[in-house]
């Protein structure tokens, strides 16, 4: 109808990129609080600036502690990557309400038993708005048997933050429900895009640089990047190009979100424009500042023996199209 259609556009609009480096956490007045408040007036909610959740119907197999924490996580991911933060209420009304049903639950979109439909949420408005229902009929667990209950709390929380489906296949929004490791971040790009889109970066703060001076300081892992050598150490990295004094420091999460800290070596591909990070027994393929789909994948997809758990530095030499790899007092090329 012409409302809703009203509605949706107000809410996009609404909810536009705001300046970079504005924050909304602890202050009252900031613009992304500022701009929750009105959306909740214009949907005839409780303005209160924050988004609240409740979990008040819970699924039967699965302990109320462990909901919880599952829910929380589900959530994490999209505040990890926007000044959003959440606030759980026990018992009362939310922006956004969560519980488990089975078939008709009275929101005119009844589950159908096991598989098939198994979650729906709600974009932010009024009555249903933000909620997110899942269908008690499916065998929620936390590994990749059965359906992995925080993998599609992320997906239809992000509904409920105003995010639609996305048509990249890796991305945490597709439409289609499939395994995946949950040791890994499941954001791609494309999620961060959206929901930065909607509510803004995470707030900006200059990192600390730690201590790097002196005879034993050392680096995580260096590399080239597009013409410019770039330093890893812990949760930063600097970069310096050859045709500057100095160098810039940041967090790597400023850049690659879904990058852990602590890398273990690096090294680019210069005619491909890939960057490749290890860290563990994974690794990345970096394009600038997005990830090629698929990763991260295993170390032993490489041709190394799965008790390799760690690669302790990594080249590529462009004269000969080789790439060397080191592992204690070893290296393969």
């Amino acid at each position: 109808t012409d409302e809703i259609l009203c509605s949706a556009i107000y809410f996009k609009q609404l909810l536009h990129c705001l300046k970079d480096g504005d924050s909304f956490i602890g202050k009252s007045n900031s613009p992304v609080t500022q701009k929750i408040k009105e959306m909740q007036e214009f949907f005839g909610l409780k303005v209160t600036g924050n988004l609240i959740l409740a979990l008040w119907i819970w699924y039967r197999n699965v302990s109320q502690n462990g909901q919880n924490k599952t829910q929380l996580k589900a959530l994490s991911v999209w505040s990890s990557v926007t000044p959003l933060k959440f606030i759980k209420k026990d018992r009362g009304d939310a922006d956004i309400m969560i519980s488990f049903a089975a078939r008709g639950h009275n929101d005119f979109i009844p589950f159908d038993g096991p598989g098939g439909s198994i979650a729906h949420a709600y974009a932010p408005g009024k009555d249903f708005g933000g909620d997110a229902h899942f269908d008690e009929d499916e065998t929620w667990t936390k590994s990749t048997e059965g359906t992995n209950l925080f993998y599609v709390a992320a997906h239809e929380f992000g509904h409920s933050l105003g995010l639609f489906h996305s048509k990249d296949p890796n991305a945490l929004m597709y439409p289609v429900y499939r395994k995946f490791d949950p040791s890994v971040f499941p954001l791609q790009q494309d999620d961060i895009n959206g929901i930065q889109y909607l509510y803004d970066p995470t707030e900006s703060k200059d990192p600390t640089p730690p201590n790097t001076c002196g005879p034993n300081s050392t680096f995580d892992a260096v590399t080239t990047f597009r013409g410019e050598i770039m330093f890893f150490k812990d949760r930063h990295f600097w970069r310096k190009h050859p045709a500057v004094r100095t160098a810039d420091f940041n967090l790597i999460s400023s850049f690659w979100p879904w990058l852990p800290p602590g890398v273990d070596a690096a090294y680019e591909i210069p005619e491909k424009d890939e960057t490749v990070i290890f860290k563990g027994n994974e690794f990345w393929v970096l394009k600038g500042d997005a990830m090629l789909p698929g990763y991260p994948k295993k170390v032993y997809s490489l041709g190394f023996s799965k008790d390799v758990t760690k690669i302790d530095a990594a080249f590529y030499n462009g004269n000969g199209g080789k790439i060397y790899y080191f592992i204690a007092d070893k290296f393969w090329r």
